[in-house]
């Protein structure tokens, strides 16, 4: 006889699990992390634009889906050039997301319902329009706080040519020449993204001071950790050496530039560590880390400092057998030495979602254009979505990819907001597209979004993708994800420890073993046959069983148990 298994819904309310799970030692190791972006997660006042209070009272869906925390994209008090990232005043919230009350009533109310709260800091740059950067500009040459950023003269006979070859991240030279207060061109300033963000010198005691009583205040305030933005860029070479090349963006991630990754950097994060041991509740530091190498990444996890950095290269990696063996190992491997979980991520604010970057051909990075073909993009994002979390250490979820959602490939050009868009040269400036606001219901001016539509337009096909339309229906992605994470959960071989017992497997298949586990992801274009490895737990897609056999069909993955 035989047999076919698909996804069934999880059983919920699930409080109580969530509440024991939120006091468990070491939680942050094999912790299921959920992003929110909350200017397009939940939209409270019906302006079109998420906020805290959205972002409230969608927290018991969160607690449901099976998050053990939750990470918050920027909503400090900013003029919104690069959506928060440009931070004005690190101690307030910025109007369009709500007050400090609202942040206060969002992490109590995470709280009591077993969640946590990791909100995101912006160390290495402010906005321009920080009131250290504004002073220093007004009060001209030689003021004090130009010393806590990167002021240089020009080069050049009058000074009319940057002072180094650096490039921005967002395009263009990475140097903007002020104005001086006498209305003459003056010195000019370090900027590796947008103009509108200076970046600090952290050389600086000052900037050391005041981003210390930063975490001090939030951890006051009872936040869980903190994600570090550009956790690389803090510390830049003595002297600011010129590159001596061009096309700079193309040698990220390839070697440690004299902007980014340098070793200065680590002395910064004990001494953050420090400060985080200090509180009660095992909060943590996650870095977002771009590094040439896995073993680079890892002196960012070591024992006195931060306790998790992103896998960008997992993030980057084709859904392809051989490669992903191969950058699961090279994470374990770099990892062990120093005593860190591995992370493990497929989508975020700033890349492509996964849904479709692997609904187009290999090779393309993570910054696609195109829609691909949806159902096949679809079907490896959930196969790839069961394979993530069922390898040992911590996963990241960014909002929406629990509903399957596609990147939006074709919106107008004129309602983009991402500052790389409008900048020659640099990144692709297409991140909008995974940051339309997610949809909630089947119908409405914004798909439950919001009363008052969405700060980014949404495309027709929202409403069968939303919570309301997959709630309750075998199969649908939103259900794989809530059975997922709560076998994760009730299933103590998923998630932690730091090794795989790897399988014989078919050519493009995956098989591993962790304890009484056994996980099988098939990334040929064909179906295969492997043992029944004992009672199929789940499955991304249909699977048959005969005679001690399963068909495990192309792009899919299952899980089995044989306790």
């Amino acid at each position: 006889m035989s047999q076919q298994h698909s996804p069934a819904p999880s059983p919920r309310p699930r409080a109580a699990v969530a509440t024991v799970a939120a006091r468990r030692h070491d939680w942050w190791r094999d912790a299921v992390i959920y992003q929110v972006y909350p200017r397009s997660f939940a939209d409270s006042n019906g302006d079109g634009m998420g906020d805290l209070e959205g972002v409230r009272s969608r927290l018991p869906y969160l607690r449901d889906l099976g998050a053990d925390a939750v990470w918050l994209s920027p909503f400090y008090a900013s003029p919104q050039a690069d959506a928060g990232y440009d931070v004005a005043d690190y101690r307030a919230v910025d109007p369009m997301f709500g007050n400090l009350l609202d942040a206060d009533a969002l992490i109590r109310d995470a709280h009591e319902l077993g969640l946590r709260i990791i909100v995101d800091l912006v160390p290495n740059h402010s906005s321009d329009q920080h009131e250290w950067f504004r002073r220093a500009v007004a009060e001209g040459p030689g003021s004090p706080l130009r010393d806590r950023y990167h002021f240089r003269p020009g080069k050049g006979a009058v000074g009319e040519l940057p002072p180094n070859d650096w490039e921005s991240i967002f395009g263009g030279p990475a140097w903007t020449r002020v104005t001086e207060p006498d209305g003459t061109p003056g010195e000019w300033y370090l900027h590796l993204f947008a103009p509108e963000q200076p970046d600090f010198n952290w050389d600086h005691p000052a900037v050391g001071d005041e981003f210390r009583s930063i975490l001090r205040f939030w951890l006051d305030m009872g936040v869980d950790g903190f994600r570090i933005d550009v956790a690389h860029g803090l510390v830049k070479a003595d002297g600011l050496p010129d590159l001596g090349m061009h096309d700079q963006l193309k040698l990220l991630g390839n070697d440690v530039m004299p902007f980014f990754d340098q070793d200065g950097v680590h002395e910064i994060y004990r001494a953050w560590r420090r400060i985080l041991d200090e509180y009660s509740g095992e909060r943590i530091f996650v870095a977002e880390a771009w590094t040439p190498t896995l073993e680079r990444s890892a002196l960012y996890v070591r024992p006195d400092e931060l306790h998790q950095a992103f896998n960008f290269e997992y993030l980057g990696t084709d859904w392809d057998a051989e490669e992903l063996r191969a950058v699961i190992d090279r994470t374990l491997e770099a990892m062990r030495p120093v005593g860190a979980p591995a992370t493990w991520v497929l989508s975020n604010h700033d890349v492509t979602r996964h849904a479709t970057r692997f609904a187009n051909p290999p090779g393309l990075g993570t910054q696609i254009r195109t829609a691909g073909d949806r159902e096949l993009g679809l079907r490896r994002a959930r196969a790839a979505t069961l394979l993530m979390l069922a390898l040992p250490g911590s996963a990241y979820v960014y909002q929406g990819e629990e509903l399957g959602l596609p990147d939006v490939v074709d919106l107008p050009d004129e309602v983009r907001q991402d500052p790389a868009y409008f900048r020659g040269a640099g990144q692709d400036g297409f991140r909008d597209g995974c940051r339309v606001p997610i949809p909630w219901t089947r119908d409405g001016s914004s798909y439950g979004f919001g009363s008052g539509g969405s700060w980014l337009p949404q495309p027709a096909t929202w409403g069968e993708l939303s919570v309301e339309a997959q709630t309750g229906v075998p199969g649908s992605t939103l259900e794989l994800y809530r059975a997922a994470l709560a076998a994760r959960r009730e299933h103590p071989s998923l998630g932690a420890g730091e090794s795989v017992e790897w399988l014989r497997a078919p050519e493009g298949v995956l098989a591993f073993r962790r304890g009484d586990f056994v996980c099988v992801a098939n990334t040929s274009g064909e179906s295969v046959t492997t043992p029944a490895y004992g009672r199929v737990l789940l499955a991304s897609g249909e699977v048959t069983e005969a005679d001690g056999e399963t068909k495990v069909p192309s792009d899919t993955t299952v899980w089995w148990t044989t306790a």
